[in-house]
């Protein structure tokens, strides 16, 4: 593992040099626009997992979400597009400063109703939502990603549900177990190695 990868979520490298991409995305009839760069995850293309996540969310959702929180939003791809599709208000946290700072570009420059600010996971989160997602660190270690994913219990609102993507090969089938005690767990859809997960609040 190597150092420059964990500094997509650990560490705010001012010196690292900016070089601005934009990435475009189309699904049902809208087309979105991201500018990502060095320092974020999946800077050169949408990652195939958030994208599957998106993509599976709005073909299975069972009832609308009020609101949504993104959880590590690198530069806002899944709370952006989710928001936009569905009309609703989206919150995006990531502890890295240029990922906040790309995301507030991209509400933007995609129109949504959207906020995005610093926290340390969820530190710095007052609020409960219907829907909290994310493409968790895995690299960034397992006590991290746990940090994220059983910690969303306490920032949902009643029946609200965390959703989430995560590889066969990175620890699918024990994450499902290890969270069983704190949500209703469901594999919603599996494809090339990639397990969405749905975990139902009480």
């Amino acid at each position: 593992m190597n150092g420059d990868f964990l500094e997509h979520y650990f560490t705010n490298n001012e010196s690292l040099k900016s070089e601005f991409r934009t990435l475009t995305y189309n699904i049902k009839n809208t087309s979105l626009t991201f500018t990502s760069d060095n320092g974020v995850f999946s800077k050169n293309k949408i990652d195939f997992g958030s994208r599957l996540l998106v993509e599976t969310f709005l073909e299975t959702y069972k009832e609308k979400p009020y609101n949504l929180l993104d959880v590590g939003c690198g530069y806002g791809f899944l709370g952006i597009t989710l928001s936009k599709i569905l009309n609703i208000p989206a919150t995006l946290i990531d502890i890295n400063k240029r990922a906040v700072h790309l995301t507030e570009k991209n509400i933007k420059e995609n129109k949504v109703n959207a906020q995005t600010f610093l926290s340390n996971v969820y530190e710095n989160v007052q609020n409960k939502y219907d829907l909290i997602i994310t493409n968790p660190p895995i690299r960034a270690g397992k006590k991290n990603v746990y940090e994220i994913l059983k910690g969303a219990k306490n920032f949902l609102n009643e029946n609200g549900e965390l959703w989430f993507v995560i590889r066969k090969e990175q620890g699918a089938k024990s994450t499902i177990r290890d969270l069983e005690n704190d949500y209703k767990m469901e594999i919603v859809k599996k494809e090339h190695g990639f397990f969405i997960i749905c975990g139902k609040s009480g």
